[in-house]
């Protein structure tokens, strides 16, 4: 089975945490998502922000959704370079597949502080594009922004 197959039924570590089936030391909470303390923290005080509804990724967030787990995410930034953990930066990683390191298959922002020589690196191997293949890719987003807008639009009028 592929991660995103992966139904509510077979119920994920953060819907137990959500739900209050699983212990977590839960910062923050409102109707929509669940800020808790990571078990495995690259930093100390990283944060994972949680929708209270099971996403696997982004294509799986409504928006208004979406905008909650950013907001919260933001708001958590604040509180932790004001907090008496001293960090000195923070991080807002999202994890969006196995590829791209997703290891937890509900949608989760993490929110780390970032220390002077924590060890954590974020190291890529980064080579300039050129401006005609910059263009190109520029043009298949714009596509895919206008084909996701009219679907949006027609999901929005019908009930699908």
């Amino acid at each position: 089975m592929t991660p995103r197959a992966t139904s509510a039924a077979q119920e994920c570590i953060f819907c137990a945490i959500v739900a209050g089936r699983a212990e977590a030391s839960v910062v923050y909470e409102d109707e929509t998502v669940v800020a808790f303390m990571d078990l495995e923290p690259v930093t100390r005080g990283h944060l994972l922000v949680v929708p209270r509804k099971h996403a696997v990724g982004l294509e799986d967030l409504d928006r208004a959704t979406s905008a909650q787990v950013w907001s919260v995410g933001h708001d958590l930034a604040r509180a932790l370079r004001r907090s008496d953990l001293r960090c000195e930066g923070i991080n807002v990683f999202l994890c969006d597949g196995e590829v791209a390191f997703q290891t937890v298959f509900h949608f989760h922002l993490h929110v780390i502080p970032r220390y002077a020589g924590d060890g954590w690196t974020i190291t890529p191997d980064v080579a300039e594009r050129g401006r005609s293949l910059l263009d190109s890719d520029a043009q298949a987003i714009k596509a895919a922004i206008a084909s996701t807008e009219a679907t949006d639009s027609v999901s929005d009028r019908v009930d699908l």
